[in-house]
């Protein structure tokens, strides 16, 4: 295998990187803390070796086979994280690797769990790196989304090749669609800034809970995340701009090019909707009835904790693992939904289960009239088997996924549901877990190194849709 377009492409990544680390390193310096000298340090070896392979692998001719396609998409994100990680082992809080690499992974993947408290008092630097590294997470997860998973045809996502080449006729190149995404994301998260300063934020608040919200990450300045606010405005705000990050971004591309309509007409645009009403309306019908809560501390309550769980995003404004037995079973098993491809959600994915849907009707179909033609179709087209195949696979190996964190977790000493729930969060990338320990409440700092690890693990894995992992541990792939 040639590995110079890899090294090339990871060289240019850690250079980005590199350069980023200015942004918190100014923010120190201006704050007069001298954790600066953790980002300097780690900007400068981070640029020489971004640099050095970017310029010793450069080719006139840049082309990627599935093999390079494959090993570039996890090599990079292991890479990213294992660098991203060092301003945290150098700052003056003193993170030990296991800490320090998981706060690192929770944030390059947007998962949002965190081991640190009292983040009130943290250099004001690092807190703006932990948002930086959630934002470049963001728009990273939206161009593996658009052009190499589809290109390798993981979990499905070769639906969405036809999607890239409408626009690929709009815009010729691969990079321009990359830049026109880019600018689109740029713009929610100034958008989405000025907002938040308006509904009182400070400046740097609202920069840093814009980065958060629009990539769907959940990382916050204050331990209390948005209960610390006491006006409701700034939750509003965010239930928008969570479902703005949950819906696929090539959409908004379509929207500004002249066909604003296509975000409704979206066949998975109006399931992702449709879900979320109808669980925001079950359970404000559970907190008026079974809570007694006034209607509309209710709606408010379901509505923001509906749309940071299914979004991954991770925020919290309440306990909501605190109400009962059943917001807390409804809640485990909405974070494995997640939001629309394209999106900087993680989770199964909204057209996953539509194809399952689809599949599902068809063969009730065929077993009342065995006689009968039957084919699924998915937004008017019929679904290939291997597209099919592909999505069932993707089912199988989420849930072994889940069953083997799970149960490794519970190996190294968590109770059931701190092991079920942190499973389902890491490998859904959603952020906080269920009950008092890793709860949305609490952090995941108490948790043996080991559990880390584990959760790191299941962070990558899911963020890279499972099959991209796995298959580098099959020996075929490494045959020549």
């Amino acid at each position: 295998m040639d590995l110079k377009p890899v090294l090339h492409v990871l060289g240019l990544l850690l250079t980005i990187l590199g350069a980023s680390m200015v942004f918190p390193m100014a923010v120190d310096l201006l704050a007069g803390s001298s954790n600066w000298k953790s980002f300097f340090i780690a900007m400068l070896f981070t640029a020489f070796v971004g640099g050095t392979l970017a310029l010793g692998n450069a080719q006139d001719r840049f082309t990627l086979n599935t093999r390079q396609g494959f090993l570039l998409t996890t090599s990079s994100w292991l890479v990213v994280i294992l660098f991203a990680s060092v301003p945290f082992m150098l700052s003056d809080i003193h993170f030990s690797p296991a800490d320090a690499i998981f706060e690192t992974t929770s944030g390059i993947t947007t998962t949002g769990a965190t081991i640190i408290t009292n983040l009130e008092s943290m250099p004001p630097g690092l807190l703006l790196w932990r948002a930086l590294l959630q934002w470049l997470g963001g728009i990273g997860i939206i161009v593996m989304a658009l052009s190499l998973l589809p290109f390798l045809k993981v979990g499905g996502m070769q639906l969405f090749r036809t999607e890239s080449s409408e626009n690929e006729k709009a815009f010729p190149k691969a990079a321009q669609i990359a830049g026109a995404i880019s600018l689109v994301y740029v713009a929610l998260t100034a958008i989405c800034g000025i907002c938040y300063y308006w509904a009182g934020m400070s400046a740097f608040d609202a920069v840093a809970h814009a980065m958060t919200t629009i990539a769907t990450g959940g990382f916050s300045t204050f331990d209390t995340s948005f209960s610390h606010y006491d006006t409701n405005h700034a939750e509003i705000l965010a239930i928008f701009f969570m479902l703005c990050g949950g819906l696929p971004f090539v959409l908004y591309l379509r929207a500004v090019t002249g066909h604003p309509g296509d975000l409704l007409r979206d066949t998975q645009v109006r399931w992702f909707l449709g879900i979320i009403c109808l669980s925001v309306v079950m359970m404000t019908l559970y907190l008026i009835f079974y809570l007694d809560e006034p209607w509309n501390v209710a709606l408010e309550h379901a509505a923001f904790s509906v749309s940071t769980t299914i979004t991954g995003t991770g925020y919290a404004n309440s306990d909501y693992s605190a109400w009962g037995a059943f917001p807390l079973t409804f809640f485990l098993f909405l974070m494995v939904v997640g939001g629309c491809a394209g999106s900087t959600t993680c989770g199964i994915k909204i057209f996953r289960f539509q194809i399952l849907y689809a599949v599902a009707v068809i063969q009730l179909k065929r077993l009342l009239y065995p006689s009968g033609v039957f084919l699924p179709h998915y937004r008017g087209t019929i679904l290939s088997r291997e597209v099919i195949l592909s999505v069932m696979s993707f089912f199988f190996v989420y849930a072994l996924s889940f069953v083997l964190l799970s149960i490794a977790l519970a190996a190294v000493g968590l109770d059931f549901l701190t092991a079920v729930s942190g499973a389902i969060t890491a490998v859904s990338n959603v952020g906080p877990g269920l009950g008092p320990v890793i709860g949305p409440a609490s952090t995941f700092a108490s948790l043996p190194d080991a559990a880390k690890w584990i959760l790191c693990t299941g962070m990558i894995i899911g963020r890279l849709e499972l099959f991209t992992v796995l298959i580098l541990f099959s020996p075929d792939f490494w045959r020549r």
